[in-house]
């Protein structure tokens, strides 16, 4: 059983939560090892179709690697799938939500990146503020950032470690949603919106997406239809199901297959 995070289960909705407020949710080893095997299992697990990550408190959502614990010396301090779990695990198709409430700092805002989407509230606040103690951001925050908000406004951040607010952070198109309070509950919103869709479809989506950021534009789209992925989900059994809910002005059932 894990010590330092909960992993709930409501329906096809896993909500992993990080449970070390003393520690502003700082992971060390142990707490990343437990991260990394339950998001094993999320991905594993056919009945579970999207996740959320989260933080215990309204303090923090996480705080970063835990400097006091355990120094990050190399990439083996980290498991496998990086930080949390997440930051280098990039063959998972099921979406995965980060609920924001405080601080996202360092591998904290990194692990946030990693997510699909990102909500918070008003009184979170992001950076990556490792080279104010002499280290960087190694765990795809010198990657992610530029992709995500432009060169120029990720060298602001990256190069000064300054901290963003959730409403800059919004409109700079990294956070979804920002709301007063109850985070949680603003995550689960958006992960309903996702259950209803049909799963091959979103995680067709997601692969397609994610793979378009690294290959030219042209191919991308030219070869979209040859994908595995593609042709698995238009030949399901869920896409039947599609055409025949509309058709019968109905709610479709999903069942993943």
């Amino acid at each position: 059983m894990p010590h330092h995070i909960s992993i709930d289960r409501e329906g096809p909705l896993t909500i992993l939560t990080i449970r070390r407020p003393e520690a502003r949710n700082a992971l060390h080893r142990a707490a990343h090892d437990e991260m990394a095997a339950a998001l094993d299992a999320f991905a594993q697990d056919d009945q579970q179709w999207a996740a959320i990550v989260t933080g215990e408190g309204d303090k923090a959502f996480c705080a970063g690697q835990d400097l006091k614990s355990e120094p990050p010396t190399s990439a083996a301090s980290l498991p496998p799938s990086g930080f949390g779990g997440m930051t280098t695990r990039f063959d998972l198709d099921k979406p995965v939500i980060a609920a924001v409430d405080g601080i996202a700092f360092g591998g904290g805002f990194e692990l946030a990146l990693a997510c699909d989407i990102i909500v918070a509230s008003s009184r979170s606040l992001f950076a990556l503020p490792e080279p104010r103690v002499g280290l960087a951001a190694l765990a795809g925050g010198i990657q992610r950032l530029p992709q995500e908000i432009g060169m120029k406004r990720a060298m602001s951040l990256l190069l000064t470690g300054r901290r963003l607010s959730a409403l800059e952070a919004a409109g700079m198109g990294l956070v979804a949603e920002v709301v007063e309070r109850d985070v949680l509950d603003c995550a689960r919103r958006w992960a309903a919106e996702i259950i209803a869709c049909a799963p091959l479809a979103v995680r067709a989506t997601k692969r397609a997406a994610r793979d378009a950021l690294a290959r030219p534009l042209s191919e991308t789209v030219a070869q979209i239809w040859d994908r595995p992925e593609i042709s698995g989900l238009l030949a399901s059994d869920d896409a039947e199901e599609g055409r025949a809910a509309f058709a019968e002005k109905r709610a479709p059932a999903w069942r993943g297959v």
